[in-house]
């Protein structure tokens, strides 16, 4: 018997395992989304942020690294799901209305899910960062779903490369109140001056407060991104298109992408924190070959050996990520005696009690407890998967 819990919010599509293999249900795209949430819980949590590898860090500025690639993966993931869960109901202009007020709740409880993260166990309203990971998900997806419903692919095209080439031109081209040109520069980019002004400096990133690199004006571009995910969604979705044909354009398409982000990236460099026009079609455009070649291997070849640890996490991303944030700053804030010192996190205590001791290389140490935290994980969403639970609205 299926146990479904609805106690949060999963907005990239997941059904109940027992529609897993339905027609029309995508085991590539659980599988790349599982992929791509497993990453992001590994770079999130190593065991000692001075100690990491440089693969699991993000570009200082400028430039892409793989750690660089898991939130664009995740938002064009974002895209391709929301075809395949609203299509149906999208066909229907009678059921319009209500499919759109079930889009704005799901939005609503995604922003909600992000702001409480970032207060929790803090509980200081002055201080707390309103921009964030979930927060953007939740515009990306609520603008993505009004627009797929709305919308035809044809506009949607229009519509990515205008968001691209203004996001260029206002970041380029527009002057910045109190600090003259254009510049892209972390504090005194557009970007920047416009959240200050919105949010104020002391709801922005901690490490900064006068910068965030999940901003207001950073959320146009991550729509492109999701309107990438929804452009391919409908493409794998397209009736009278074989799968090999499906792949090959999807395939051409990625290199297209990947091509046209590498030249832009000459005068607007490729960029995550400032989410540059040259990175959503850089990182699109991998994003957009990966997913085909898993809907090759898995969708039209039928391989499922090895995909099972993917899929328990992908049917569960958003509640994984979710909660491992809350575990991760509740281990951080809650402080004990340790080797003489009044007050140490529990995360340090674990970290130098289990991991430091058994590594001569720090790093070592730090991938480690990375990879625990990885399969802890793992091991809690498997139980979930067997019970099939699925937490979602």
């Amino acid at each position: 018997m299926q146990t479904t819990t609805q106690a949060a919010v999963e907005t990239t599509g997941a059904l109940p395992l027992a529609e897993a293999s339905q027609p029309g249900r995508l085991l590539s795209l659980d599988v790349f989304r599982g992929l791509t949430v497993m990453a992001m819980i590994l770079v999130n949590n190593p065991g000692d942020w001075g100690h990491i590898y440089p693969p699991l860090e993000h570009a200082e500025w400028n430039g892409c690294t793989p750690t660089d690639l898991i939130f664009p993966f995740f938002l064009f993931i974002v895209g391709v799901s929301i075809v395949y869960a609203l299509d149906s109901a999208r066909r229907d202009p009678a059921r319009h209305g209500a499919l759109l007020l079930r889009v704005l709740r799901r939005s609503a409880i995604l922003f909600g899910l992000g702001f409480f993260g970032a207060i929790f166990l803090q509980w200081d309203l002055s201080t707390v960062r309103i921009p964030g990971v979930l927060v953007r998900i939740s515009w990306v997806f609520l603008a993505c779903a009004v627009l797929f419903v709305k919308t035809g692919w044809r506009t949607q095209v229009g519509l990515l490369a205008g968001a691209l080439v203004l996001y260029s031109v206002l970041l380029q081209g527009v002057p910045v109140p109190g600090f003259g040109a254009a510049n892209l520069e972390p504090a005194t980019n557009f970007g920047a001056w416009l959240d200050r002004l919105v949010f104020g400096e002391n709801h922005l990133w901690k490490q900064s407060r006068t910068w965030d690199p999940e901003g207001l004006l950073g959320t146009l571009p991550a729509i492109g991104t999701g309107l990438l995910g929804l452009l391919t969604g409908q493409w794998l979705r397209r009736a009278g298109v074989d799968a090999a044909t499906k792949v090959v354009w999807l395939l051409l398409a990625g290199g297209a992408a990947i091509v046209l982000g590498l030249g832009w990236h000459s005068w607007f460099p490729i960029n995550k924190s400032l989410w540059t026009s040259s990175y959503v079609l850089y990182t699109g455009g991998i994003a957009a070959a990966t997913l085909a070649a898993l809907y090759w291997l898995c969708d039209v070849q039928g391989w499922r050996r090895g995909t099972k640890p993917f899929l328990v996490y992908g049917v569960n991303a958003i509640t994984v990520f979710f909660l491992s944030g809350l575990v991760a700053r509740g281990l951080n804030s809650w402080k004990v005696p340790f080797r003489g010192q009044a007050a140490v996190s529990v995360k340090q205590v674990l970290y130098e009690s289990l991991f430091v001791p058994l590594f001569t290389d720090p790093r070592n140490a730090s991938l480690a407890g990375a990879l625990t935290c990885v399969l802890i994980w793992l091991g809690v969403l498997w139980v979930m998967y067997n019970r099939r639970i699925i937490i979602k609205v």
